[in-house]
């Protein structure tokens, strides 16, 4: 599903040039559960942000279900991902305006859905995240689980391909970063392809490889101590 081949991404000011990532050569299969774990700097968030279509790479190729995407402007990387490729954030990213039904219907809005499809597939994908009964709450009215659910919720009713998780358990407190955690898990087996940063090693035991970035570069990769269900 992915293939990335030497990927380099350099970030240039006035006087010095960074490089985030350095000949970051990487396959990710459909199905697979992957983890990218390094220290803060080493360019984990730059990969995701590559394979998430949101920036180009600076060199190397980056391939998606067998099409090499690396060059694509910012227009063709939106209309690509749409539907192909959902985010999870540390940080929740709901809007505070809408209410959990409207945050998870948002991207159904964008793949012009029909009014009664959205308005099933919402209510099924509420109900599979055990959120249904808080549908008509606002983001502040939840807690910090729950409104991860609804952020997760909100990525899986498009049916993506991909699921981008950035940290996703890292505002939360244990319990219920583990009640995420098998929550993604249980989407994976399902089939999702999901492709998570995290410094947590906990987290990391639900992926099935382990891959280790050190100053932009794959230093090492393993396959998980599982530990699902915890």
């Amino acid at each position: 599903m992915i293939k990335t081949i030497n990927l380099t991404k350099r970030f240039k000011t006035d006087e010095i040039e960074t490089t985030a990532l350095n000949n970051v050569s990487m396959e990710v299969k459909k199905g697979e559960f992957i983890a990218i774990m390094g220290p803060s700097g080493c360019g984990k968030s730059t990969l995701l942000n590559i394979l998430g279509m949101l920036d180009n790479p600076s060199d190397g190729s980056y391939i998606f279900n067998g099409v090499d995407v690396s060059n694509y402007k910012e227009g063709k990387r939106t209309q690509y991902r749409k539907g192909n490729i959902q985010f999870v954030f540390q940080s929740f990213n709901l809007i505070d305006e809408l209410n959990v039904f409207e945050n998870v219907e948002l991207p159904l809005l964008y793949l012009k859905k029909s009014s009664a499809e959205r308005k099933q597939m919402v209510a099924e994908i509420l109900e599979r995240m055990k959120i249904g009964h808080r549908r008509k709450h606002f983001p502040q009215q939840l807690s910090g689980g729950q409104q991860q659910r609804v952020a997760i919720a909100r990525a899986v009713v498009p049916q993506p391909q991909l699921i981008l998780a950035d940290e996703p358990t890292g505002n939360l407190d244990s319990k219920n970063g583990i009640e995420v955690m098998n929550l993604l898990s249980e989407l994976n087996k399902q089939g999702t392809t999901i492709v998570m940063v995290t410094h947590s090693q906990r987290d990391a035991a639900f992926a099935h490889r382990i891959v280790n970035l050190f100053d932009g570069q794959i230093v090492t990769e393993e396959v998980a101590k599982q530990q699902h269900a915890l």
